[in-house]
């Protein structure tokens, strides 16, 4: 549980940086995402998932 709130405050942190540090980039990728089609959104989505998972295996297996 330690684990996963430490990953939840890295990803608070990510999205602050984002949105406080560069908020015009921010309104850009939202515009574009909601011009995406639905399949891409997913396939970017599953590539992010496993992505992230590739890296957990890396760093803790």
């Amino acid at each position: 549980m330690q684990d996963f709130l430490a990953a939840l405050g890295l990803v608070l942190v990510i999205e602050g940086l984002v949105y406080g540090g560069f908020p015009r980039m921010a309104r850009r990728l939202a515009a574009e995402v909601q011009s995406m089609p639905e399949g891409a959104m997913r396939m970017a989505g599953l590539l992010a998932i496993a992505f992230g998972v590739g890296i957990v295996w890396l760093v803790r297996g």
